[in-house]
C-alpha cells in the first residue's frame, strides 16, 4: 500500500490520473485473478449502495492523499492520514453510540500531541505546506468515512466482489476529471501507472483482503502501521526527506497510539462476545 507515493512522485502526473489508473488497473488485475481461479461468478452480484459509496470514499482518499504528497512531505501526509482510525472513534462516539473510554480519549489526545511533534510545535505558514496539510486532512476524512461505512454498511457479498466494485466505482468517480483534462502521458509513464495499478492497487488490496480472512482485526490493524513507517523510509531514501529527532518521536507516538487503540478495541469486543456466549 505504501508504494503509491513513490509511483506518484516518479510520474509527476495529476493526482486524478494516478488515482484513476490505480483503481481501474487494480480492478482489472483483480478481475483477471478471478477469471484465472474460476471465480468470475463472484462479479455477477449487484453491489449495494454502501459498497458504491465506499468506492467514492476510496477515490477521494487516494486523490487527496496523492495531492497532499505533492505539496508537503510524504511523512506529513501519511501521518495525518493515519490519524483516521482514531478520528473514526470520535465520530463513532457521537454517531454510532460507541462510547469512548477514558483511556481511548487519552490515546486520541496523545496522538494529536504526536502530530504536533511532527510539526515540531510550529506551523509552517507557507501556502504550499498549508495546502498540502489541507488535502491530507481531506484524505483523513474520506478514510474515516470509509472505515465507518465498512462498520455500518453490512453486505452479504463476497469480499472480492465488494473489493472489485469499490475499485471500479472509485475509478468511475475519477472519469469526469480524466475526460476534462487528460494530460499527455509519456511511454515510460504508462509503465509507472501500470505498476501503481499492480502493486498498491491490486497486490496491496489483495494481500489486505487475504490477511483479513486469516488475522484478528487488532493484529491486522497493528501490522498496517508498518505502512507509514515504510512511507517515511521511502521519503528518506528516495527523495531525501529527512526527519528530525522530534519528528521521528512524533511518528512513533502516533503509531503507538494507533496500535494501542486497536488492541484496546479488540479486547473490548472480545469481552462483549465472551459475555454473550456465557448468557447463551
Amino acid at each position: 500500500m505504501g508504494t503509491i507515493g513513490f509511483f506518484s512522485r516518479k510520474t509527476g502526473l495529476d493526482p486524478a490520473v494516478i488515482t484513476f489508473f490505480r483503481l481501474f488497473f487494480g480492478a482489472a488485475f483483480l478481475g483477471l485473478l478471478l477469471i484465472a481461479t474460476g471465480r468470475i461468478r463472484l462479479l455477477r452480484q449487484r453491489p449495494s449502495g454502501a459498497v458504491l459509496l465506499n468506492g467514492a470514499m476510496l477515490a477521494g482518499f487516494i486523490v487527496f492523499y496523492v495531492q497532499a504528497m505533492n505539496l508537503t512531505t510524504m511523512a506529513n501526509a501519511i501521518m495525518v492520514v493515519y490519524l483516521a482510525p482514531l478520528v473514526s472513534s470520535i465520530f463513532a462516539h457521537f454517531l454510532l453510540g460507541e462510547k469512548l473510554s477514558l483511556l481511548s480519549s487519552l490515546l486520541i489526545g496523545l496522538a494529536l500531541f504526536g502530530f504536533a511533534m511532527m510539526m515540531e510545535f510550529r506551523l509552517d505558514i507557507s501556502a504550499e505546506h498549508l495546502e498540502g496539510l489541507t488535502w491530507a486532512a481531506a484524505a483523513l476524512l474520506c478514510y474515516s468515512s470509509f472505515i465507518l461505512i465498512n462498520r455500518t454498511g453490512h453486505s452479504t457479498a463476497h469480499v472480492y466482489t465488494r473489493t472489485f466494485h469499490q475499485l471500479l466505482a472509485g475509478a468511475a468517480c475519477m472519469l469526469p476529471l480524466i475526460f476534462t483534462g487528460l494530460p499527455e502521458v509519456a511511454g515510460y509513464d504508462w509503465l509507472w501507472l501500470l505498476g501503481a495499478g499492480l502493486i498498491p492497487g491490486f497486490l496491496g488490496i489483495y494481500c489486505a483482503v487475504a490477511a483479513l480472512e486469516k488475522l484478528p482485526a487488532a493484529t491486522y490493524g497493528t501490522l498496517a502501521y508498518f505502512e507509514p513507517i515504510f512511507v517515511v523510509l521511502i521519503g528518506w531514501l528516495a527523495f531525501a526527506e529527512a526527519l528530525s529527532l522530534l519528528q521521528s518521536a512524533g511518528c512513533l507516538v502516533i503509531i503507538g497510539c494507533g496500535v494501542l487503540k486497536g488492541l484496546l478495541s479488540s479486547g473490548r469486543n472480545q469481552s462483549i462476545r465472551t459475555g454473550r456466549h456465557r448468557l447463551s
